[in-house]
């Protein structure tokens, strides 16, 4: 077991509080028998040898005035090991008449004892938080076998058996300070723990949380209308309990391969990147309903993004004020449908297929041919 001790915040801690129960002068003493907490501040520091005797002999050190006198750095009183998982990590010491205080030492270090095992517990809490989230923040960003990953799932008790789909929360902090975003962060975090039941959450950066959560539903199914359905509720009750305006993604379920959550969180923050462009004014992105553009998206600096925008790029030499860039969006918007398309536009049908046969001529495709239509299709999801 990792070793424990007590620390000077935590003594000093204890000495302010039960001070303001009892009317007696409080030390508390570390495991060597050095004053860290006091009453008397002017003690800190000092060695006491009743706490050495307490610690050395295992027992409760009773001083009196004769005995005090022999000592160093003692006055009347009691000294109790303070005791946490069975091992006595300091001294209590209570000063004044021992006849008269023994009983209030007693329950004095009882309730030391449990204020110990009480920050013990939220330190250990703490300690597996920022476990987890180094480890989550590790997976989602390796595009390697993080090393030793079923160890340490298994100190974390994380089932990487289990199919998890990645979620991003982008936070719009800009307006705080640095130390009031991480507490409204870590707010968030805490809620979303609470009211997912779910411990893998973490803080990427302050403007992101990144949640990993079960792809299938009760019937082992991916049902996308149920992800969209619980994740605006989530939308909706962080917009009502913080000051933070969010936005949320969804990445795309990989059932195989030991980077699939890598690659989940990958689809989940381009899906982000290009929901906002798209439509800024949405709060909720799924890759599902953005699958095209986001599969495109790996070509954006490449040449061959180059070669699917040279026909767009003629289009635009000759389309000034953009009408027939226009009509091509609708045109496809529409499913290629002649009738639907002028009725959008408010145009004769006439006046559109003369509009299409202009488009064939200035990019140099033919719109009666499925290729051509698909590399034209391909060009103007590259250039939103």
């Amino acid at each position: 077991m990792k070793s424990v001790s007590i620390t000077p915040q935590l003594a000093q801690y204890i000495v302010e509080r039960t001070m303001k129960i009892i009317d007696c002068n409080i030390n508390v003493m570390n495991s060597r028998g050095e004053i860290i907490g006091s009453g008397d501040l002017e003690r800190i520091g000092e060695i006491h040898e009743g706490a050495m005797l307490a610690i050395s002999q295992q027992r409760v050190v009773t001083i009196d005035n004769p005995t005090a006198k022999k000592l160093k750095g003692v006055k009347p009183g009691v000294n109790f090991p303070l005791k946490l998982n069975e091992k006595i990590v300091g001294v209590i010491g209570i000063t004044g008449e021992p006849t008269k205080i023994t009983q209030f030492a007693k329950l004095v270090c009882m309730s030391a004892e449990m204020m110990m095992e009480q920050a013990f517990l939220l330190n250990q809490l703490s300690q597996d938080i920022r476990l987890k989230e180094e480890f989550i923040l590790s997976i989602i960003q390796s595009d390697n076998k993080v090393p030793n990953l079923s160890e340490w799932s298994r100190k974390l008790n994380i089932n990487l058996s289990l199919a998890y789909v990645a979620v991003i929360i982008e936070v719009d902090s800009g307006q705080l300070g640095i130390e009031t975003a991480m507490s409204e962060l870590q707010y968030i975090q805490n809620e979303l723990q609470i009211i997912t039941k779910n411990k893998l959450v973490a803080i990427k950066s302050l403007t992101e949380i990144v949640m990993l959560i079960p792809a299938l539903n009760k019937f082992n199914r991916w049902d996308l209308n149920e992800h969209k359905s619980k994740l605006k509720k989530l939308v909706s009750y962080i917009k009502s309990s913080c000051q933070f305006s969010v936005r949320i993604s969804l990445g795309k379920y990989f059932s195989q391969g030991i980077d699939r959550i890598a690659r989940s969180y990958q689809t989940a923050k381009i899906a982000m990147l290009i929901g906002k462009k798209r439509t800024p004014e949405c709060r909720h992105f799924y890759y599902q309903e953005l699958i095209l553009p986001v599969l495109l998206d790996g070509l954006n600096h490449d040449w061959q993004a180059e070669e699917l925008l040279l026909p767009l790029k003629k289009l635009k030499l000759s389309d000034h004020n953009g009408i027939l860039q226009k009509t091509l969006t609708t045109w496809f918007d529409h499913n290629l449908h002649n009738n639907k398309t002028a009725d959008a536009l408010f145009i004769h049908r006439n006046t559109l297929e003369y509009r299409l046969n202009n488009i064939a001529k200035l990019t140099g495709l033919d719109l009666t041919k499925f290729d051509d239509r698909v590399l034209l299709y391909i060009a103007l999801q590259l250039d939103k």
